[in-house]
């Protein structure tokens, strides 16, 4: 089976670590996959692409276009590609109402299958006969990694406790101020916030074993791969209740689930920080390892291509 993989390329490494990820995840079961990547922002720039992606699929033939992103999947529908999964993220359906309905209009005009990656988003969209499929985690990535290893690649102070704020502060949506305002009510001098920003994939690891702690307080999300990648870490972890993320800790000791309470968020902070021990949450998530999601996507492709 062919596979085309239909993505943005706009981030400062090309196409995102999670779509090529779960392409090689693919590629491991012995598919070809093939990446197409839309370089332009918002409507005018990825209306450009159409021209560009039906050049592409003139010169090869694939038995699958698998779009990511909504965007991504109007310009493969408009492109003429055909057949066409689509995999929903967060802000597909979070973000914006009147997306929403255009996203209902292309499912019922083009789109043959529509993945979205948890029930939160399933509810949202309105796309009732959606898969809810998160994305896989590579477990030969993320794994437990000794504390001072961690440390020492990423610089951080190892006299110190290290809350991690598990995205980049500048994006509005991932809603740093109130991660902010909880830190700002611990007054432990010894306790350090870190960011994320413009760090490599293959350096996440080291970022997740170096904290203390992973902290989200995201408007939105639909499953958060950062998290998950932390789980695999055996990281605690205090997040808001967005997304499938209570699904994905609330069972996991040291991990909390809370409101928009900055309050709130500074004591369970503290209690996570507390617990000197990591957590066992690695176990809690096999199933979603990156080959078995592989698995569940190839049923999906199969049973489009019938």
């Amino acid at each position: 089976m062919r596979i085309l993989f239909v993505s943005s390329g706009n981030t400062k490494n090309g196409i995102s670590p999670i779509i090529k990820n779960q392409g090689q995840s693919l590629i491991s079961l012995g598919y070809s996959v093939t990446f197409f990547t839309i370089k332009g922002k918002g409507f005018k720039g990825y209306f450009k692409n159409i021209f560009e992606l039906k050049r592409f699929l003139k010169k090869q033939k694939f038995d699958i276009i698998h779009a990511h992103y909504s965007l991504s999947g109007m310009v493969a529908s408009l492109s003429g590609a055909s057949p066409i999964v689509i995999s929903l993220m967060g802000s597909d359906v979070k973000a914006s109402l009147f997306l929403r309905y255009i996203i209902r209009g292309f499912s019922m005009l083009f789109w043959k299958q529509i993945i979205v990656k948890s029930q939160d988003m399933k509810e949202d969209s309105g796309l009732n006969k959606a898969y809810v499929i998160p994305n896989g985690v590579d477990f030969n990535k993320f794994k437990p990694i000794e504390r001072s290893d961690a440390i020492n690649e990423t610089g951080w102070d190892p006299n110190k406790k290290h809350i991690l704020f598990a995205a980049n502060p500048n994006r509005p949506e991932k809603n740093f101020k109130l991660a902010e305002e909880a830190f700002n009510l611990i007054k432990e001098k010894d306790i350090q916030l870190q960011k994320l920003v413009d760090i490599p994939n293959e350096k996440m690891p080291y970022y997740f074993n170096a904290s203390d702690v992973i902290l989200l307080t995201s408007l939105w999300e639909g499953s958060p791969n950062v998290i998950k990648e932390a789980i695999a870490c055996n990281c605690k972890i205090v997040a808001v209740d967005v997304g499938d993320i209570k699904e994905l800790v609330s069972n996991i000791q040291g991990c909390y689930v809370t409101h928009f309470d900055p309050n709130e968020i500074a004591n369970k902070l503290l209690l996570s920080l507390n617990l000197e021990q990591k957590t066992t949450g690695r176990d809690t998530i096999r199933h979603l390892d990156s080959v078995s999601i592989a698995n569940k996507l190839t049923k999906i492709y199969k049973s489009t291509t019938l």
